[in-house]
């Protein structure tokens, strides 16, 4: 078996300075909402990828999926739609939850991470969309898997981790994420129910050794900080 492949992976995020990430929390008008966006921009990735709950707070207000009959089973393979976009959105959604109206985010092509637990009409659903989806284990995901088929299937060399703190930590805990690129934003949560940029439950992984890149400031008394992991 040949070995696995892996996009650059850079976990992108914004926080407060207690590391808390829930925006909403901190008023209308947060500073730095536009620069996460400017600094995104400039690693010039091909995909971002979101967590379920995230993808559903923020894009499918949840939508629920329109799901019909299907008349035979279908198989448990990778179904890559065509598409014409240069740039992917991949979300990963283990249970087939989110609702869809098209197969792209303001033309960026979905991807939908799945395992193989997910109903048959689920997977047709998807399909009748035009929107790709890749399978990450039977009943679990391995991201080390997932990143192999999306780095295969798609022209995606680098991309983006943009949370939630749960998918964030999974990838972590897995020694998958390449850098780090911090927002921090001038304001303190508090919130001990608030999540953190990583969250990883009672069982978190060896803490990685992180080695400074850089350090910016931006507008709004925003600070820009990027890592290596595992350095």
């Amino acid at each position: 078996m040949s070995a696995l492949q892996k996009p650059h992976v850079i976990c992108h995020m914004m926080s407060s300075l207690d590391g808390r990430i829930i925006v909403q929390r901190w008023g209308k008008d947060v500073p730095g909402r536009d620069d996460y966006e400017a600094t995104a921009a400039t690693f010039d990735a091909q995909a971002w990828l979101c967590g379920r709950v995230t993808m559903e707070k923020d894009f499918t207000n949840g939508r629920q999926p329109d799901l019909q009959p299907v008349a035979a089973p279908l198989d448990r393979a990778d179904f890559v739609a065509e598409y014409a976009a240069e740039s992917f959105v991949v979300a990963v959604d283990a249970h087939g939850k989110l609702g869809w109206e098209a197969a792209d985010i303001d033309g960026e092509h979905l991807i939908s991470v799945l395992t193989e637990q997910v109903p048959d009409e689920y997977l047709a659903y998807l399909r009748r969309l035009g929107i790709s989806y890749v399978f990450g284990g039977a009943k679990t995901l391995d991201f080390a898997v997932v990143l192999d088929k999306l780095a295969r299937r798609f022209p995606i060399q680098t991309i983006l981790l943009e949370g939630g703190g749960h998918i964030n930590g999974s990838l972590l805990k897995a020694g998958l994420i390449d850098e780090l690129s911090l927002l921090h934003v001038p304001t303190i949560d508090g919130a001990s129910a608030s999540a953190a940029v990583f969250e990883q439950g009672d069982a978190p992984g060896k803490a990685p050794r992180l080695r400074l890149l850089s350090v910016a400031q931006r507008p709004h008394d925003v600070v820009w900080l990027r890592y290596a992991v595992g350095e």
